[in-house]
């Protein structure tokens, strides 16, 4: 996955400030790596001691990937919000399919994954372990 070896920036929308949740525990990884996150959900002023956003229309930062722990229902909101962002890639995590997201950004040429993890995909890229 090229997209992840040149990665600086990832917008994670649904992170929770609830270290026991999936989102926390990748974002936290992704940070622990070297990766700057982009906490977006409404509420929390900060999320793992970054500012957040209640929406991607809110971002006004370069981005890389936006990744998305949304239920699957939810997802095409984001992706018309992610259009303006212009990131390379649009990430659904494991479990998160929206055929209709997919197809409006790849026709923007923003790539999209779904249906998978980041972090399992960036370990396996580079053959890393779980920092904790």
């Amino acid at each position: 996955m090229e997209m992840l070896q040149h990665l600086n920036t990832v917008a994670v929308v649904g992170l929770s400030p609830k270290p026991d949740r999936d989102s926390y525990r990748v974002a936290r990884y992704l940070q622990q790596q070297g990766i700057s996150i982009i906490p977006i959900r409404p509420g929390p002023k900060e999320i793992l001691g970054v500012k957040a956003y209640p929406s991607l229309d809110d971002v006004h930062l370069e981005v890389d990937i936006v990744n998305v722990f949304r239920h699957s229902d939810k997802v095409l909101a984001h992706a018309h919000e992610a259009l303006r962002l212009k990131p390379k890639a649009f990430w659904m995590q494991l479990n998160i399919e929206n055929l209709e997201a997919a197809e409006l950004l790849t026709t923007a040429g923003i790539d999209v994954v779904m249906n998978r993890c980041i972090k399992i995909e960036y370990e396996r890229l580079f053959n890393q372990s779980v920092k904790k």
